[in-house]
């Protein structure tokens, strides 16, 4: 019989994991920069979700109420063919900072028919607008579900897909700032520039579904 889904063994609970998502609400979650107000995003079937087309609801990033340094984040994602998100890390919300990508690096979450993998540096599980995914991943299509992690510790950060690393960068070294001075960020004074941060989930215009996201601290 498969576990349960938005649920901590007890293994995972003497090991420190925690649950970010319990499966039934939006507890420890606010729109970011909108935390007083309704999300559009939902609980559907034990998946975190949102609606697109919703109305009178704040539409926007979802933002963790905490925020994180040295840590280890997995989580599970469904994507349309077609669809577009990520997940932001060290996000600040400040007020001169009005949307996440600005100060927080991206884990790309993108459906496999999404004309942005085209472009090797927006693909899944890459930093967005950095590199390409340093090795090929088993990529599940829109009936699937992938497992992501992202560890960061000291600065160090890795991502991993389908249980393969796909990008790691410092974000306190001499390279990173070279890549920076060459990216679409080179003009956004705070990006990478953090190590801890608020997590951030990224609405765009397609569905995404989230579900086991854990965080343990290192």
């Amino acid at each position: 019989m498969a576990a349960p889904h938005n649920q901590l063994s007890q293994k995972e609970k003497q090991q420190g994991w925690q649950l970010l998502f319990d499966g039934e609400s939006l507890s420890g979650w606010h729109v970011f920069q909108y935390p007083d107000t309704v999300p559009a995003w939902t609980v559907k079937e034990d998946m975190l979700t949102f609606n697109p087309a919703a109305r009178g609801l704040q539409h926007g990033d979802l933002a963790t109420d905490k925020v994180f340094e040295n840590f280890e984040l997995k989580f599970e994602w469904q994507s349309p063919e077609n669809g577009n998100s990520g997940v932001f890390i060290n996000v600040q919300e400040t007020p001169e900072s009005v949307t996440p990508w600005q100060t927080g690096p991206e884990y790309q979450l993108l459906g496999v028919a999404h004309g942005d993998n085209a472009d090797p540096v927006k693909r899944s599980g890459g930093i967005f607008g950095f590199a390409s995914p340093l090795t090929a991943s088993d990529f599940l299509a829109s009936s699937g579900w992938n497992q992501s992690v992202i560890k960061q510790q000291d600065g160090k950060v890795e991502f991993y897909l389908n249980g393969k690393l796909t990008a790691r960068a410092d974000l306190t070294s001499d390279q990173w700032q070279s890549q920076l001075a060459r990216s679409r960020f080179k003009d956004q004074a705070g990006f990478g520039a953090y190590t801890k941060g608020h997590i951030v989930l990224q609405q765009w215009t397609s569905l995404i579904y989230f579900r086991n996201i854990k965080i343990k601290s290192l």
